[in-house]
């Protein structure tokens, strides 16, 4: 069946409302949410590489403030920030928990965009 979802933007999207989630993963085929807090020091590590991946790769790229969207956490079972899921046409596919190097994340996201 071929997809008639958008392209993946070039920047990463902030996740403003839980309703907008599941449009979100339903829009593209590839979607990389990046869990993260303000406060967390290995998130704010994490930054360039998740801008480069929103700009570089198919995946589209989602930040999900753990303090804003609690619920969605809890139903991803993130327990540790910064925490990484991957998900390929609506389904989780890949979790990474922690500090992750843009070349394993690419990896990732290359082995569902073929």
């Amino acid at each position: 069946m071929s997809s008639s979802t958008d392209a993946a933007p070039s920047e990463y999207i902030e996740l403003e409302s839980e309703d907008l989630f599941e449009d979100l993963l339903d829009d593209h085929d590839v979607v990389l949410v990046d869990f993260y807090a303000d406060w967390c020091g290995p998130c704010k590590m994490m930054e360039p590489t998740i801008e480069s991946l929103a700009a570089g790769t198919a995946a589209a790229v989602v930040k999900v403030n753990v303090d804003h969207f609690q619920g969605l956490a809890s139903r991803f079972g993130v327990r540790g920030i910064p925490t990484i899921l991957l998900f390929a046409d609506g389904e989780q596919v890949e979790r990474a928990v922690g500090v992750q190097s843009e070349a394993d994340l690419s990896s990732m996201i290359a082995d569902h965009t073929a």
